[in-house]
This record gives structure tokens, sequence and C-alpha cells, in this order.
């Protein structure tokens, strides 16, 4: 017969491995983006400096980027930014901060930011995104 050491100590691993997985999987954000039709979905982790996150151009008229800050506990967040593409430089239309590191309900539609929606009413343009810390394949429109 073992002893109930044992059977703890060999169960360890699994546990840690578990662990070290769930950390590892809420340190990514996926971003899902939805313009003209076409769905995209964008992992983000944190990152070093802030001022340097790249953005992704969407469509024509819109930038969308994404930040994650960690570098100091008490700031700790997830920023979301809209942009209007304009010649000289780059207009905000929205920006959103959430606390890091996020916490998610299981099953929450459309993750911790929930379904943004943000039009450009010359153009006619609409872009849509939320956010989740859980991988959730295809975003829900």
């Amino acid at each position: 017969m073992r002893s109930p050491i044992f059977t703890v100590c060999r169960g360890l691993p699994l546990l840690m491995l578990t662990l070290a997985t769930s950390v590892a999987q809420a340190e990514t954000a996926w971003c899902h983006t939805t313009y003209g039709g076409q769905t995209k979905t964008i992992a983000v982790e944190p990152g070093g400096d802030p001022y340097r996150a790249p953005t992704l151009k969407i469509g024509t008229f819109f930038r969308f980027r994404v930040v994650i800050e960690t570098e100091r506990e008490e700031m700790a967040s997830v920023k979301t930014y809209v942009y209007a593409d304009r010649e000289g430089a780059p207009a905000i239309l929205q920006q959103a901060t959430y606390p890091w590191p996020v916490i998610e309900g299981q099953g929450q539609r459309h993750g911790f930011t929930g379904l943004q929606r943000i039009y450009e009413a010359a153009l006619g343009s609409e872009f849509e995104y939320w956010c989740s810390v859980t991988d959730s394949g295809k975003g829900e429109s």
C-alpha cells in the first residue's frame, strides 16, 4: 500500500503544471475586432514600453491599440485605444482602462470590455471590438 504522502507528492507536478498554464494563459488578452464584415483575433501580451505598443490598421479610417502594463503593480492595467487615422497625426476616438489582472466570469459574453462600437459618421464606418482573457475563438457580434 502506498503512503498518503507519496500519493499527494505524485500529483504535485501535475498541479504545478496546471497552475503554471493558468498563469501563462491569464497573461494574454485576446481582442476580437470586426470591421466591414471581417473579424480578426489578436493576442496581446504584457509589454515593456506602452508607448511603443503597435497599432493595428482597421480599414482606411481606424487604428486600434491594446496595451497591458504590468511594470508597476499599483498601475497594472489593460488600456484600449481607437484612433481616427488622419493625415498628420491620429486623433483618439476612444480610450478605456481596465484593471489587470482581469477577472472574468466563466462564459461572460464579450469578455472584460463588453462589446464596444465606434462610429465614423462622415464615412458611415463602424468598428467593433471586445477583449477577453479566454481564447474563445471567433468573436460574437
